[in-house]
């Protein structure tokens, strides 16, 4: 069961080429009700196995549990830091709940997906909200928006790269293009100085003169200055 989050050509844009599967109906009161159910068991469940991986002793961090609209198996999602063996943790599940259980490590992105929450943008966090799958980010790309590389800035809550850096980065690369290489030295109006910001949402270049003085410029106030070279 689901809920429809978008319509339309929206749908196109936000699965990409996934495939898009047909909803068979709008859910009945008694869908709701089964779902309300498995939601309750899924907390006892969460539960019992939380104690049960004390009881056996396994260095793992139980993140969520899913049980299938009809019962047919319940899905145990934890992190770990290494491979964990547990067998036996699953026979015991399995005696207990007399379904099929499966235990699926996941990463900390994956974990912070699951359990969500707010970035430190104030909103819901991308990977919960609409992000389908995690890229390979750097922080090169951090460097190429002019962020500070200090961890608590520009990390999720998973204590990884904001996913944002990934996705806002092209943006960032389109619009410099419009402005000289940033940390150039250059002449204008008679003045040397050095481009060491630039504002995008201003669309403007700080130039920083040797004389101490500083200017904003456009990008083609800026394009009227000559080059010297490249730091």
């Amino acid at each position: 069961m689901g809920k429809a989050s978008c319509v339309g050509s929206l749908v196109k844009l936000k699965r990409g080429k996934g495939e898009t599967r047909s909803i068979i109906r709008k859910a009945l009161d008694s869908d709701l009700e089964t779902l309300r159910k498995n939601q309750e068991k899924e907390l006892s469940a969460f539960k019992v196995c939380k104690e049960k991986i004390i009881e056996f002793n396994l260095d793992m961090k139980l993140v969520s549990v899913e049980m299938q609209f009809d019962g047919s198996k319940i899905t145990f999602y934890f992190t770990a830091a290494q491979r964990v063996d547990f067998r036996e943790l699953v026979k015991d599940l399995a005696s207990i709940y007399r379904t099929r259980i499966e235990l699926r490590q996941i990463g900390v992105r994956d974990e912070a997906k699951r359990i969500s929450g707010c970035g430190i943008c104030g909103r819901k966090q991308c990977c919960s909200a609409f992000l389908n799958e995690f890229e390979q980010i750097t922080t090169q790309m951090a460097k190429d928006q002019q962020l500070a590389l200090n961890p608590s800035k520009i990390s999720g809550n998973c204590g990884r790269l904001l996913c944002c850096l990934r996705y806002e980065n092209d943006m960032y690369a389109e619009i410099f293009k419009d402005f000289p290489p940033m940390g150039c030295r250059m002449t204008l109006n008679g003045k040397v100085g050095m481009l060491n910001y630039i504002n995008i949402f201003q669309m403007k270049g700080l130039l920083h003169y040797d004389d101490g003085s500083q200017e904003w410029l456009t990008p083609e106030e800026l394009k009227k200055g000559t080059i010297e070279n490249v730091t």
